[in-house]
């Protein structure tokens, strides 16, 4: 035989379905595709549908999918071009847990990657690296190590910076070969001759599990921290505390979430601050004290409308537990899913009913 592997594509379809065919009108012009999206975000598009063995259902949204992503490598790329950096400047520890995680979550999806390209499931190693630039680097990484405003970048971190950017457009060049190719070759200093193509792609290297879980636990912290920002419309400029009680918290990704929420201190407290908004993150508990912004009124209406779905929600998974065909017959996993949503949602009302307790007796004060 003269290939030893043969990979074969399903049939490109229309988004009804239909096998494309000119009698039917519904083949796109492949230049005129290229001309409004890019070469790579056709390219990128028809890989998103094209997932290992199932034909391909053709829509133009996914290449404009595929030109947005074109967009974001591009304009990513002009941020972390335009930054000045100053030799001395010793590296904040914001930068330092940003390096270290992102370097964790870059050798994760390299491994991913390989797996993938060795079962020839090209859309899921397409997917891995597109999440990893776009919700990771992009939205995460590069919000971490940020300078402020017409401040410049300590060296170590921006040599770190061009190092993943370098990696990701290698990861990225076998889908997307002409932005790589152009972005790589402006990142840094390149001899005569030399090509992303016929670079080495980066390999995975170690991780460690417990530590790229606490900064997604992190992540939710700070998504709850804003949450309370927008419901109570707090200016990001008005620097706000935060209170943890029970539960596990790293304290070392503290710099991170005070930076990307503009904290004036993080502590531990054994009692919740009245005129404050809580939020849970798995079993532990945030609490933002928040003084004149509180409307204890509109507050408590929204913990009574929480408390009843959480009840509600409760009794749902008891009766289901309760149920004797369904522990006797269920696989115990499932059933560990159960008792987990359980605890959950007993913490949560008991969480609830104390913050209710707090407003309650602030209120008659």
């Amino acid at each position: 035989m003269p290939f030893k592997n043969v990979y074969f594509t399903g049939i490109v379809r229309d988004k009804l379905g239909r096998k494309m065919s000119k009698s039917l009108g519904n083949s796109p012009d492949p230049l005129d595709l290229i001309e409004r999206f890019g070469a790579d975000g056709v390219r990128m598009g028809l890989m998103l549908a094209a997932p290992a063995g199932n034909d391909i259902p053709f829509d133009e949204a996914l290449c404009e999918q595929g030109r947005n992503f074109n967009n974001k490598i591009w304009n990513a790329f002009r941020l972390v071009k335009g930054w000045r950096t100053d030799d001395s400047i010793a590296q904040p520890e914001t930068a330092k847990i940003a390096v270290k995680w992102f370097r964790m979550q870059l050798s994760k999806v390299l491994a991913e990657s390989d797996d993938s390209f060795g079962k020839y499931r090209l859309n899921e190693a397409m997917m891995s690296a597109y999440k990893l630039f776009w919700d990771e680097f992009s939205a995460w990484y590069l919000e971490m190590i940020k300078p402020g405003y017409e401040l410049p970048i300590d060296a170590a971190t921006y040599r770190e910076t061009l190092d993943f950017f370098d990696a990701l457009l290698r990861l990225l060049h076998p889908f997307m070969p002409f932005i790589t190719e152009e972005l790589w070759q402006a990142l840094k200093p390149r001899r005569q001759g030399e090509s992303i193509m016929l670079s080495r792609m980066p390999e995975a290297g170690e991780t460690d599990s417990v530590w790229l879980e606490d900064v997604e636990l992190a992540k939710e912290i700070i998504g709850g921290i804003r949450t309370v920002r927008l419901q109570k419309n707090i200016p990001n400029k008005e620097a706000l505390e935060l209170q943890v009680s029970g539960g596990r918290h790293n304290e070392a990704l503290n710099p991170v979430i005070s930076k990307l929420c503009n904290l004036k201190a993080v502590s531990i407290a054994n009692k919740k601050a009245a005129n404050s908004a809580s939020f849970l993150v798995r079993t532990t508990e945030y609490t933002v004290p928040l003084g004149e912004w509180m409307n204890v009124e509109d507050e408590l209406a929204k913990l009574n409308e929480e408390l009843s779905y959480q009840q509600g929600f409760l009794a749902s998974v008891l009766k289901k537990l309760g149920n004797e065909k369904f522990t006797a017959n269920a696989k115990p996993e499932v059933v560990a899913v159960e008792r987990k949503k359980q605890a959950d949602a007993e913490s949560k009302i008991q969480s609830i009913q104390e913050s209710i307790r707090t407003l309650t007796s602030t209120d008659k004060q």
